[in-house]
């Protein structure tokens, strides 16, 4: 997941410095003593608050194995999570914080041969994780991106699909790397947000591992995202889907 340190490139692909080098989003200057607050950090997080949210520590690749477990699939539904995604044949796809590629590869399946999955996360542990898996099942459409904390790597405007599964509230630089995501997607992007439910006690998460509909919805709209859609048919967790605020203006004739 986002947020552990950046120690090099180490095995991405070609694809991967072609995005870089086409990569042209301007985000806006903004000192962090204006974004965020800090505090004594609590026993999940990191001492850092952003708009009323302490970033909770982030899951490093030694929790890999957490996120294969056989018994994922029934427990959170994820087989559900994907039929709700807005997938179709040929999309790109980014998947922020892909981890070990769990949903990049069923996703790469999804939008075919003429699609792409760019498969996002600062480790490159989890990145070389990606590729054995691609190579061992023969897929040729998932690329790993070697991130930063505080930039995803995408190209502006090419991306029709963002996916972010329980990642966002590690981000140590949220407001950054939306802004960088917000500005990497096509006329007709969306960004997904999934995240455990901080509604629900009984959710079996750690506090700082939810969040609210509310509080999501208030960071999202931050930086130019309106919320389109909400799906609560996952035992657990929040499937919110997000649009650029321009772009829905736009095809409402505003």
């Amino acid at each position: 997941m986002i947020g552990d340190h950046v120690t090099g490139w180490g095995t991405a692909s070609a694809g991967v410095l072609l995005a870089l080098l086409l990569l042209a989003t301007s985000v806006p200057s903004q000192s962090e003593e204006d974004i965020y607050r800090y505090t004594s950090a609590s026993r999940d997080g990191i001492g850092k608050v952003y708009m009323g949210r302490e970033i909770a520590h982030v899951m490093g690749h030694r929790g890999a194995a957490w996120l294969q477990r056989p018994e994922r699939e029934q427990r959170e539904r994820t087989d559900l999570l994907l039929s709700l995604l807005p997938l179709h044949p040929g999309d790109v796809v980014a998947d922020i914080g892909a981890g070990t590629g769990y949903f990049s590869m069923p996703i790469a399946d999804i939008v075919g041969k003429a699609g792409r999955v760019l498969a996002v996360d600062i480790q490159p542990e989890m990145l070389e994780i990606i590729q054995q898996r691609a190579r061992a099942e023969g897929v040729s459409n998932v690329e790993p991106v070697l991130a930063s904390d505080t930039n995803p790597m995408l190209a502006r405007e090419s991306v029709d699909l963002v996916l972010m599964v329980d990642a966002y509230h590690e981000f140590a630089f949220p407001r950054e790397v939306l802004l960088h995501t917000v500005a990497s997607l096509s006329e007709r992007g969306r960004v997904v947000l999934v995240e455990y439910r901080a509604e629900d006690r009984a959710v079996p998460i750690k506090r700082l591992h939810k969040m609210t509909l509310a509080q999501a919805e208030l960071e999202m709209t931050a930086v130019g995202l309106i919320l389109e859609q909400v799906h609560d048919a996952l035992p657990w967790q929040h499937v919110m889907i997000f649009r650029r605020q321009d772009m829905a203006q736009r095809a409402e004739g505003k």
